[in-house]
């Protein structure tokens, strides 16, 4: 009997450590029935690299909504990237938070003509047309961007929700600007080789959810069995993205188990 009541305790105690926000449904129409491509619609073999100005326009006229990167160069300016480093992009060294953006703005991605842009003029692209999955980047504790990207979209009119690895952001918006649509991250970190301690086994498994309460989660499809990720969407009918699709039978196949789907590298049958 005492074995029965502890079990069935550590399973209340999960199920509640993983229950997203309940009864927040109306938000998330703006964002049903549309596919994201991810970091804009973009080649970076050619004009319209990642998170670039140029694979933005293509998104909007295309019609797709668009996911998007943004972190705070040195002097605090938004703008759109999704490394740390700029080493893989613009073949140059450190961190984006190491330069101002006078420094960066003239820096082209992926050896094209585009270059870093800012969120300002990204939105100024979009206006509205599409809906945003935001992600905002925060590296460790450095929280600086949620207070300046939500003081830049408090002005937007679009449909925009937030998105981050994490959790600390989604606590940010909890306290500060509850009404946003926000999300939590995740991945099979400790199968992927990213496992860095106690806390990824928690972002795995969805166990900050309690706390941080998201409106979706957006799990690497190829997790989808993850069993806190299927509870979220099953149990609690969460808002599940999928990130990233790379082909047509990948997207056909994750639209058993996702609401939502991020795509790259083609271009999604119509619905």
């Amino acid at each position: 009997m005492i074995i029965f009541i502890i079990l069935a305790a550590v399973v209340l105690l999960y199920l509640l450590a993983i229950m997203p926000r309940m009864g927040h449904g109306k938000n998330r129409e703006p964002f049903m029935d549309v596919y994201y491509a991810h970091r804009g619609l973009h080649d970076n073999e050619g004009e319209a690299p990642e998170n670039s100005l140029a694979a933005f326009r293509k998104a909007v006229e295309a019609g797709y909504g668009i996911e998007m990167d943004v972190q705070l160069t040195k002097d605090k300016v938004p703008v759109v990237f999704h490394d740390f480093t700029l080493k893989r992009a613009c073949g140059k060294e450190g961190k984006v938070c190491d330069y101002t953006w006078k420094e960066l703005k003239d820096i082209g991605l992926f050896g094209s003509r585009q270059t870093i842009p800012k969120f300002e003029d990204v939105l100024s692209v979009v206006l509205g047309k599409v809906p945003l999955i935001i992600e905002l980047k925060v590296e460790w504790t450095e929280l600086d961007v949620c207070g300046v990207v939500d003081a830049v979209l408090r002005e937007y009119q679009g449909p925009y929700c937030i998105e981050s690895f994490n959790p600390m952001v989604l606590l940010w918006y909890r306290r500060y600007h509850n009404d946003v649509m926000r999300g939590q991250l995740a991945d099979g970190f400790i199968k992927t080789g990213e496992f860095k301690g106690l806390l990824y086994v928690f972002l795995q498994n969805l166990l900050l959810n309690g706390a941080t309460k998201p409106d979706f989660i957006a799990y690497n499809h190829k997790y989808e069995n993850n069993i806190s990720r299927r509870l979220c969407r099953g149990l609690y009918k969460n808002l599940a993205v999928a990130w990233t699709i790379k082909n047509q039978e990948e997207l056909e196949h994750a639209k058993k188990h996702f609401d939502l789907f991020i795509f790259d590298s083609f271009i999604p049958d119509e619905k």
